[in-house]
């Protein structure tokens, strides 16, 4: 079996970053994000991307990271709050943004992933979210066409992973990351801890390692909340 483990992020990335390429990036807020490899490609100084994501991170963590640096040429996401840079550059037209529902968004990437190129859904019929898609009657309702996403890269974040690739997650950190490990040409999987093979129960792996190329163990792990909001305990 060839090897799937390596020494670093850095040494985890090598060979498969390159100028106008596609990026899967796992996470639903900050919760789930590639955190030790969101650094390592803005180090590489890789540019003109198009990033497949929920969201781009928050204010100096996450993928913001990487559009402080102008290497995003265009975010397909659904959600543009709590960062601040995302905004101003969407406004001033220096980011391309393809903005999807969050459920389709969703479907789209396991689409990719399932290898199916299109699929119908009434989220978005009458909005700007079907301009320039096909829309088509089923049943007396209307359905906007939608297509898959795939990438030249998905870059996930796992609880742990065994040698072969086998991942779990941990709870909300699951989120995205499991369908887009399944939709990227070359998936790269840092994990907080690598077990020895044979460790999982076969029925507690959610993503099977062979939609795993590389595993890594993670170098940053701060697990940020976005909103922290603290009620003062009541009297007794």
């Amino acid at each position: 079996m060839k090897k799937k483990t390596y020494d670093s992020p850095a040494a985890a990335l090598e060979g498969v970053l390159f100028d106008g390429m596609t990026i899967m990036s796992g996470g639903f807020g900050l919760s789930g994000n590639p955190e030790s490899l969101i650094p390592e490609i803005r180090a590489s100084g890789v540019k003109d991307l198009t990033v497949i994501s929920n969201n781009a991170g928050a204010d100096g963590f996450g993928l913001w990271m990487l559009l402080e640096t102008r290497q995003i040429r265009k975010m397909i996401s659904s959600y543009v709050g709590e960062n601040k840079l995302f905004e101003q550059q969407y406004l001033s037209g220096d980011l391309e943004l393809e903005l999807t529902p969050q459920g389709t968004l969703a479907e789209r990437i396991r689409a990719g992933g399932a290898g199916i190129p299109a699929f119908y859904t009434k989220t978005g019929v009458g909005t700007l979210v079907a301009e320039g898609k096909p829309v088509e009657t089923f049943d007396g309702e209307d359905y906007v066409r939608e297509t898959w996403l795939r990438a030249d890269l998905a870059i996930v974040k796992a609880w742990r992973a065994d040698p072969a690739g086998n991942l779990m997650f941990r709870k909300t950190a699951r989120n995205f990351n499991p369908n887009m490990a399944t939709a990227g040409r070359v998936t790269v999987a840092e994990v907080e801890e690598i077990v020895e093979a044979g460790s999982f129960d076969p029925d507690c792996i959610h993503t099977p390692g062979i939609y795993v190329d590389r595993v890594v163990l993670s170098t940053i792990n701060e697990k940020r909340i976005e909103k922290l909001t603290v009620r003062q305990r009541e009297a007794a």
